[in-house]
């Protein structure tokens, strides 16, 4: 029953992929190039810079078909930021 429940969740998750545009997928993949970018300059904990915040920010704005994307991509500021 998992296994059909998993293989369901792939299934849809291809389709969404296929309805992205190019421009949305290469946002991602952008988004994502960064994010790595900034977290291998952090040991500790990720500590964006307004450049960092913007970027992301710019990039996310392509991904505005798919709010979910948005939200989950941009990290937490933490508390006092």
């Amino acid at each position: 029953m998992r296994f059909a429940c998993l293989a369901v969740l792939r299934m849809f998750g291809w389709l969404a992929l296929l309805a992205r545009s190019d421009r949305a997928k290469d946002a991602e993949i952008l988004i994502l190039r960064h994010q790595v970018a900034m977290l291998q300059r952090q040991v500790k904990t990720p500590r964006l810079s307004w450049a960092d915040r913007a970027l992301l920010a710019a990039l996310a704005g392509f991904a505005a078909p798919f709010p979910a994307f948005a939200v989950r991509c941009l990290p937490d500021p933490g508390p006092g930021q």
